[in-house]
């Protein structure tokens, strides 16, 4: 498959500067970024910078990030799902996952998941995709913000929803184990009908066992 990225950018004027959202951005340019201390949703920075660096080489791996002068506030990933999910057993090509999103505490109010999103979706490579997203509550910063689960969870949908993503059902077990968790997924335009059929064996998977 045809794994051709188009780099796209955004200026975000805010009254703490200019915040630009690029990308997908490459290994040798991310290298040249400082990553803010407080992006610790994951894993501690400097591993998650390193992570980040590893996306970025994949063949499908994309990464947008936002920065503030040369200091990474906020990023997106795309890249195959992992093996142990659900999501790659079906090993539909075209089928990416949104992996992890990220702003930085300082650095949100800016709207910046939602330029993040915005972006990622200028490039036209990203018709041939179907995007999923898992949302897990327990991944969320509820003490950060102050938000209980379901204010979250509306947060979350609407910031998604700037990308075109929108809400799957699904009998997966882990999204089925709390109701705030959710699916969501975008389905590009020249996506064929029998890849939709494949991705929708592997969203019920317990309708086809019989």
């Amino acid at each position: 498959m045809d794994h051709s990225k188009t780099y796209n950018a955004k200026e975000l004027k805010t009254s703490i500067g200019t915040i630009v959202v690029e990308g997908p951005v490459p290994s040798h340019k991310l290298k040249d970024f400082e990553f803010h201390e407080q992006l610790v949703a994951f894993r501690p920075p400097e591993q998650q910078k390193k992570a980040l660096l590893e996306i970025a080489d994949l063949p499908e791996g994309r990464i947008l990030i936002a920065r503030h002068l040369d200091t990474i506030i906020g990023y997106v990933t795309y890249l195959y799902p992992d093996p142990l999910e659900r999501w790659s057993e079906g090993n539909i090509e075209n089928l990416i996952e949104l992996g992890a999103i990220e702003v930085a505490a300082p650095f949100r109010g800016y709207e910046i998941g939602k330029n993040l999103l915005k972006v990622s979706m200028m490039d036209d490579a990203m018709e041939d995709y179907i995007i999923i997203t898992t949302e897990y509550y327990w991944h969320w910063d509820l003490k950060g913000t102050g938000l209980n689960v379901w204010d979250y969870r509306k947060v979350m949908e609407k910031m998604m929803q700037a990308g075109g993503l929108e809400w799957f059902a699904t009998d997966d077990p882990e999204i089925s184990s709390h109701p705030a968790n959710c699916l969501m997924a975008r389905i590009g335009k020249r996506i064929k009908p029998h890849t939709i059929q494949e991705f929708d064996q592997l969203r019920f998977q317990n309708r086809f066992m019989y």
